[in-house]
């Protein structure tokens, strides 16, 4: 097995709680609810929402992915989860795990650091092409939690 990390920056005028509540602990109402075309819904399979729940996401094609929660830490706003199964899963991949931090930046605004490790089976590469559409798709979910946290200055406080 191989193991591909990827650390990615970006960037928030929103405040860390407020970024973590609406983009962590709220992920499955409000997804669906500001990004249709990326999430249909979102169900938990196992758990009560502590590390070891698996959700499953369905996107609007019939698509689905699963995915672990490994970690949690409401005080440093931050999380842990891993793509275990799916659709974005090919043959070549174990599974995708994320580690996503939500830090305070000078201005009040919010730094997402964001390292992702792409588990490969035996010597597979990983499909950079690939890797980079999910780092757009990520920055575009952070942009419209963040347009929809500006449109609506009491939600998540």
């Amino acid at each position: 097995m191989g193991v591909f990390t990827f650390d990615d920056d970006f960037t928030s005028t929103v405040a860390p709680a407020r970024l973590f509540r609406a983009f962590v602990l709220d992920a499955d109402n409000l997804f669906p609810k500001i990004a249709p075309q990326a999430a249909k819904s979102a169900e938990t399979v196992v758990g009560n929402g502590g590390p070891g729940t698996i959700k499953k996401i369905t996107f609007p094609d019939g698509k689905y992915v699963k995915q672990r929660l490994d970690s949690i830490d409401h005080d440093n706003f931050s999380y842990g989860h891993s793509v275990i199964e799916g659709d974005v899963l090919s043959a070549e991949l174990e599974k995708i795990a994320h580690v996503t931090k939500f830090v305070a930046s000078p201005n009040g605004g919010t730094i997402i650091k964001v390292t992702t490790n792409f588990h490969t089976v035996g010597n597979a590469h990983v499909d950079e092409a690939k890797a980079k559409e999910g780092k757009e798709k990520a920055a575009g979910l952070f942009k419209l939690v963040e347009g929809y946290l500006q449109a609506n200055p009491g939600a998540y406080n």
